[in-house]
């Protein structure tokens, strides 16, 4: 046997190698590759989109916006040209989700720091309340970075519309209030080209790993 592996070692070595690398193009290959759905408004939960749109299948985006930011500052899709960003609803004085959805998005803040192309937007769904002034307690609080998180106010009915409509993402709150909104816990991650990439529980530790591993992901792009 000795002797039959010295007499053809040579082939026997070009043998093995040859097999480890069609083993691992053959493991390559059938890896499944990682994919972020794109998502539009009829693959979503009916409670939590506008009627009017309930039946899109395509092409849905995130529609154009106006808003004033913590330092009253006009913020616009502008300011999210280009951007990967996670966008959510919330209200100052929230006493029970909004705290720690804050503390997660502070993390996520915290985690792309040094990444420009990620950005956070957090929405009122109380403008008459969270004014400006308000808005900037609140984000030095939070120790949020201005040049990364806007928190925005303005018309209760233009933020209305980007829930229901553009985030697809808030229930509707009482019939008797118009333009009335329940503000839920959910993270909507938007990438470049505007179009809704994935839905995560804002108090979900997990779901905070996946939000990150996916902006990751859609960065790498």
């Amino acid at each position: 046997m000795l002797e039959f592996i010295k007499k053809y070692r040579i082939f026997l070595g070009v043998f093995i190698v040859f097999s480890a690398i069609v083993l691992s193009l053959f493991y390559s290959a059938l890896k499944p590759k990682k994919m972020l759905p794109i998502f539009n408004p009829s693959d979503v939960n009916p409670e939590l989109v506008d009627s009017t749109v309930q039946y899109k299948s395509k092409y849905h985006t995130i529609a154009d916006f106006s808003f004033v930011n913590q330092n009253g500052k006009t913020i616009t899709q502008k300011d999210y040209e280009g951007k990967i960003y996670v966008a959510d609803f919330f209200f100052t004085t929230c006493p029970t989700i909004c705290p720690k959805m804050t503390a997660n998005l502070s993390q996520i803040q915290t985690a792309f720091a040094n990444n420009p192309k990620v950005k956070l937007l957090s929405h009122t769904v109380f403008p008459e309340t969270d004014s400006v002034p308000v808005l900037k307690k609140y984000a030095i609080e939070h120790k949020v970075d201005d040049s990364k998180w806007n928190l925005v106010t303005g018309d209760k009915k233009e933020i209305y519309t980007m829930a229901r409509k553009s985030y697809l993402a808030v229930k509707l709150g009482k019939p008797s209030e118009l333009y009335d909104m329940v503000h839920t816990e959910n993270f909507i991650l938007v990438d470049t080209k505007k179009r809704v990439r994935g839905f995560y529980d804002g108090t979900n530790k997990e779901d905070m790993k996946r939000l990150i591993e996916d902006i990751t992901f859609l960065a790498s792009e």
